[in-house]
């Protein structure tokens, strides 16, 4: 577990030093310049990420609650919508007109839906955090930025190309989960 909780914190720190640390961002990039601050910014996310993959295979798989019989089965559209989202995030789209933070609300959809479909403790601490944290970065985000300005309306079939991308990252996801993870995302 303690390599879970390690991953879990560095991803964390690692992603609050510019949303509520900027000079402390400011100063590392004046002493070591952006390329390189960069470079560590993205190791320490590698670094984070193999930590909680390691982390979530070692650690015992304790039941701390009973997930709902219908938490798996609502599992599959949530994470449709949850990867729809994150997609929507990086290409124009009117979901940005709606949503000030698509990829960080697909995000805390991704670590609700797990929480719903798995209740051993492993999984309240990767996903009770992760999920915990994408919503602590949008107030953070928003407190920094200040008012949001709604971006212009884009064609609707500009939204085609998250619809796409978020069906083929399911369908990956979907297929590639057990191999992945050791658990399969089917819903039975």
């Amino acid at each position: 577990m303690t390599l879970l909780v390690l991953g879990v914190v560095i991803w964390s720190g690692a992603h609050f030093i510019p949303m509520a640390a900027r000079p402390l961002r400011e100063a590392c990039i004046g002493r070591i310049g952006e390329g390189p601050y960069k470079g560590l910014f993205s190791l320490s996310l590698i670094g984070a990420i193999t930590l909680m993959v390691m982390g979530w295979g070692r650690a015992e798989s304790v039941s701390v609650y009973s997930a709902p019989a219908w938490g798996a089965v609502a599992a599959t559209p949530l994470m449709l919508v949850s990867l729809f989202l994150f997609a929507a995030s990086g290409v124009p789209t009117n979901v940005k007109r709606v949503l000030r933070h698509p990829q960080l609300t697909g995000f805390a959809l991704w670590a609700f839906t797990h929480l719903l479909a798995n209740g051993e403790r492993r999984s309240l601490v990767l996903f009770g955090v992760l999920g915990s944290w994408a919503i602590v970065s949008m107030l953070l985000i928003n407190r920094r930025d200040g008012a949001w300005q709604k971006p212009d309306a884009v064609p609707l079939a500009a939204e085609m190309k998250a619809i796409v991308g978020g069906l083929v990252a399911f369908g990956l996801l979907f297929f590639a989960h057990e191999f992945l993870f050791g658990v399969s995302a089917a819903p039975l």
